[in-house]
């Protein structure tokens, strides 16, 4: 009989909890919701409930549909705040500190995740200043779906821009919102919805990629769970597949201190190990230094800085691990806890994995370790010694990555947020898709389109960030995928209402993240203040427009040179080249005049073609206007 009682019990609960008004992650205390527009709140409640919404002294009603699906719209409502909103069903639901402003979507792949502090170094002043209450980001959870769109997501809050909490923030999305907040004076909300190493595609619904036949394909096949599900049992089997680290399967393990480092060889930090010695080596490869240290350094918390590490990494100190990476591009910056520093002999080990390519530490980097006003370099001779050494593809794990796959990110990631009411999106993607340039206009014009037929709010405005020169330079005229991708992120401007934020001058060789995220964020704001404010303003650099060819000159026009045209560095313009109708290309000579450039060369009699900034990484694009803007690299027609 208690059997029967406590069953009676239990569905009599869980009826009452299915009944319950329940609101989409992203509604919650502290959002902010979009000024001046009509704005939506749906959520969950039983087949037919009344539900009610209490806003600004009025109340807004509704029933719930045959699948409990439910929406009220609150008029259009200027910027301000805080307002405290009542949903009621069967029960109630408070939701506190809500605000009225701007909300911008910023999406994309590593450069717009990288948060704050990452960058805590470069920005140390910002994060400590931060005193932004009406700033707020709401991170999206990195999941993928390959079902379908989801209706919800797992989790998530509102984080408004106060010290240490701006940390998570996306660091240029924090610089485009504090620019457009000390302009506009109106809350921002950020929905911060970004993942590293992943392509256009991925952020595109299978609608939107309805003109790629191959794509919709792979779409249908992983949809089947029994494929998925054969792909999953093939990495499980080949991860275990995976030889044996020496170096933990030793007594003592190698991070050990009481190790006595027999048949270590020397090497260099930084480097990568394929330049000194080590030939083909994907694998496992340990480092060991004894670093002497001051007696004011011993039992006081520390800082390390490693560099960039290709591509895992752990960081280990007398013994302890102080900390790790598992992939190759964030920077290493790792916390040494109290305790762990000694005066004088120090064992520092470092074991790093590398799966492809060079592995090892990044060049021109950082390499040190402080704590207060002492600072030790790392840089040097140290010792390696092999722990595993992958054969062929083992280190590779074959499968598929699911958060690549075409629809997977906006399945997850984009489809929940849709019903969100918003003043425009941030785009900082491309590096995902260099394989491909010539396919990225289509993709990237296909995911406008995508988006703004989503949130059927019209042509919003639609903000990009244009990649960054990166890797080696390079002192000829060369072929570049990079300057391809460019090329189709420029001519996505011909897309109504959008804005580009050229960074051909903010790269690293030697990092695929660079520093500078502030100058990025700012121009996509003056891009914003122009495309969704209307400002009249000059927004951006120098935009590749026409040509005309006399004698053995071209003469280039361009739009938006603003107040002149110039280089920044007050050096001649470098990074032009000219070829005839063979596509030759060599170094020109230039000149500016007016709002042109000439361009010329006495080793071209018959000019056809010119590039500007066409590298992967161009070695000194000065062409800016005075208005401090850099020109966009570009080609005359091919």
């Amino acid at each position: 009989m208690k059997k029967i009682l406590f069953l009676l019990f239990a569905l009599q609960t869980g009826a009452v909890l299915q009944a319950q008004v329940k609101l989409p992650r992203l509604i919650r205390d502290s959002m902010i919701l979009q000024r001046d527009d009509t704005v939506q709140l749906w959520g969950w409640a039983s087949t037919h409930e009344k539900v009610t919404a209490r806003f600004n002294g009025k109340q807004y009603r509704t029933n719930a549909d045959t699948k409990g699906n439910w929406s009220i719209k609150l008029p259009p409502t200027p910027a301000g705040g805080p307002y405290t909103i009542d949903i009621t069903g069967k029960n109630k639901i408070s939701i506190r500190e809500v605000l009225f402003g701007d909300v911008w979507f910023c999406s994309g792949q590593s450069n717009m995740v990288h948060q704050l502090n990452i960058h805590d170094v470069t920005y140390a002043k910002d994060i400590a200043g931060a005193r932004f209450p009406q700033i707020r980001q709401f991170l999206v959870p990195a999941q993928y779906n390959l079902e379908g769109p989801q209706k919800d997501l797992s989790n998530g809050h509102w984080q408004p821009a106060i010290g240490d909490a701006v940390r998570p923030f996306s660091a240029v999305a924090f610089f485009f919102a504090k620019k457009l907040y000390e302009k506009y004076k109106v809350p921002i909300g950020i929905i911060n919805a970004s993942v590293g190493g992943t392509p256009v595609e991925a952020w595109t619904s299978e609608a939107g990629l309805s003109g790629f036949p191959s794509m919709l394909n792979t779409i249908l096949k992983n949809k089947d769970t029994a494929y998925i599900n054969s792909i999953l049992r093939q990495q499980a089997d080949n991860r275990t597949a995976l030889p044996a680290d020496a170096g933990l399967n030793t007594s003592p393990k190698w991070f050990d201190p009481s190790c006595i480092p027999r048949g270590w060889r020397n090497i260099n930090i930084p480097g990568y190990w394929e330049d000194q010695g080590l030939k083909d080596l994907n694998g496992v490869v340990w480092y060991r230094r004894e670093i002497e240290l001051p007696p004011s350094m011993a039992n006081n918390p520390a800082r390390v800085f490693l560099g960039r590490i290709v591509d895992a990494d752990e960081l280990y100190i007398n013994g302890v691990r102080v900390g790790n990476t598992t992939y190759m591009y964030p920077q290493r910056r790792y916390t040494v806890p109290a305790g762990i520093l000694k005066a004088g002999k120090n064992i520092f080990v470092v074991r790093v994995t590398n799966n492809y390519g060079k592995g090892g530490f990044v060049p021109d980097k950082p390499y040190c370790i402080f704590a207060g006003k002492d600072t030790i370099d790392l840089k040097g001779d140290w010792q390696y010694k092999v722990g595993v050494a992958f054969k062929p593809n083992t280190g590779n794990i074959p499968g598929i990555n699911f958060q690549k796959q075409p629809s997977a990110l906006f399945n997850a990631m984009v489809a929940p947020i849709i019903p969100y009411r918003i003043k425009g999106f941030c785009w900082y993607q491309g590096e995902s898709n260099e394989g491909q340039p010539d396919l990225y206009g289509n993709l990237m014009h296909a995911q406008v389109n995508d988006w703004r037929t989503q949130w059927a709010q019209g042509q919003l405005p639609f903000l990009f960030v244009q990649l960054p020169g990166f890797m080696d330079y390079n002192y000829f005229p060369t072929e570049s995928n990079w300057a391809l991708l460019r090329e189709a992120q420029l001519h996505s401007l011909r897309i109504p209402n959008t804005g580009m934020a050229v960074a051909i001058d903010l790269g690293e060789w030697n990092d695929i993240h660079p520093d500078n995220k502030k100058d990025v964020g700012e121009r996509l704001a003056l891009s914003a203040m122009k495309v969704a404010y209307k400002e009249d303003i000059i927004y951006s650099g120098p935009i590749y427009d026409s040509y005309t060819i006399k004698g053995n000159a071209i003469t280039i026009y361009f739009k938006h040179t603003g107040s002149g045209l110039v280089t920044n560095d007050g050096e001649p313009l470098s990074d032009f080249a000219i070829a005839g109708a063979d596509k030759k290309f060599v170094w020109a000579r230039t000149r500016i005049e007016g709002n042109t450039v000439i361009v010329w060369s006495d080793e071209i009699t018959a000019p056809e073609y010119v590039r500007y900034a066409w590298s992967d990484n161009p070695v000194n694009p000065n062409l800016f206007n005075k208005e401090g803007l850099p020109a966009s690299p570009f080609r005359t027609d091919h």
